[in-house]
């Protein structure tokens, strides 16, 4: 009995250890910035958007370079409105998104399926009349070539059907009436975040961000 006491507490402080070593790292590569790119046009103006956990990239519905609309459609939301100017798009967990529309709905089995990379992705994309700036919403303007350059991030990070068309999730856990759902290619992990994704988005397009970050806040302290 004793010896199984010593074993379960030596796992119990190596978890422990573990999940310390992952905040420190975390904290650590959230600090690291790296600057954006420098001498080009601001040409295209987009966002990063914020719900205190999760964020989004926000960009024009259409622009000279993409029709978002095209893919993701006005008829897949319930408002089915195509007046919207702006397009958020956020990647994540297929069943934190579905099944916990608040934290309190979070069941253990969706927590641990995420954290563990097994779990199925998706893109939850709302459409928004306007931006309204501050501490949740940040803008920045970046050129048509660095734009091209996060198009194809995120639409490389869709599922497509045989057509190479974008494929809605059919369901009624929609947060409002101007969002949907989309599969998504990747898994969902401790490594890759919701954030680690917007993060990436940045990078990709050339603009402010961390080496690496898991948290929203590790992105917004670069545009303080």
């Amino acid at each position: 009995m004793k010896n199984t006491f010593k074993i379960l507490l030596k796992l119990v402080l190596f978890l422990l250890g573990l999940i310390l070593l992952y905040v420190i790292v975390a904290y650590l590569l959230s600090k690291i910035t790296i600057e954006k790119e420098t001498d080009t046009k601001p040409e295209v103006e987009i966002f990063i958007l914020t719900n205190g956990v999760h964020t989004d990239i926000v960009m024009p519905t259409i622009s000279e370079q993409m029709d978002w609309s095209q893919q993701i459609q006005f008829k897949n939301t319930q408002a089915a409105d195509s007046t919207y100017n702006y397009i958020a798009m956020g990647w994540g967990d297929k069943g934190f998104y579905l099944e916990t529309p608040e934290w309190s709905d979070l069941k253990a089995s969706v927590a641990l399926k995420a954290v563990s990379g097994l779990s199925t992705t998706a893109i939850h994309a709302t459409y928004y009349k306007q931006m309204k700036l501050g501490n949740d919403c940040k803008s920045m303007r970046i050129s048509k070539e660095q734009y091209q350059r996060l198009i194809t991030y995120i639409t490389n990070s869709f599922q497509k059907d045989a057509s190479g068309n974008f494929i809605p999730i059919i369901t009624d856990a929609n947060y409002g009436k101007t969002d949907a759902f989309y599969e998504a290619n990747g898994s969902y992990s401790i490594f890759k975040t919701c954030n680690s994704w917007t993060n990436s988005a940045l990078k990709a397009c050339g603009q402010k961000c961390c080496l690496w970050t898991a948290t929203d806040s590790g992105i917004f302290s670069k545009y303080k």
